[in-house]
C-alpha cells in the first residue's frame, strides 16, 4: 500500500483499477486537491495498493504518514476501470 500523487486528472475515482509503471493498482481512496486554490491543474492524492491489501485499508491497519509516496503525471496513468459511481 502506498500514496500516489497524480498531477492532472486522468478521470478515475475510488475503487478504480489503474496501471502505473507496468504495475496494476487498486485505488482505495482519492482526495482531490487544487480545484479552487493552488496549482493550475488539480492533483489527486490517492491511497493505492494490491487487491489483497483492501481489508487492511478498510480496517485502518496502517499508518498513513509512513506510506511510501510516488508522484506521476496524469499521462503516465492508464485507467482500466474508472471506479465507483459518483454520489452527488
Amino acid at each position: 500500500m502506498r500514496k500516489l500523487i497524480v498531477h492532472g486528472d486522468p478521470g478515475f475515482r475510488r475503487d478504480a483499477v489503474v496501471e502505473v509503471g507496468g504495475e496494476e493498482l487498486h485505488v482505495f481512496a482519492v482526495d482531490r486537491q487544487g480545484d479552487y486554490h493552488g496549482p493550475d491543474e488539480p492533483q489527486l492524492w490517492c491511497t493505492v495498493g494490491a487487491e489483497d491489501e483492501r481489508e487492511a485499508f478498510e480496517k485502518r491497519q496502517f499508518v498513513p504518514h509512513w506510506l511510501d509516496v510516488e508522484t506521476v503525471e496524469s499521462e503516465a496513468v492508464t485507467v482500466h476501470e474508472r471506479g465507483g459511481e459518483l454520489n452527488v
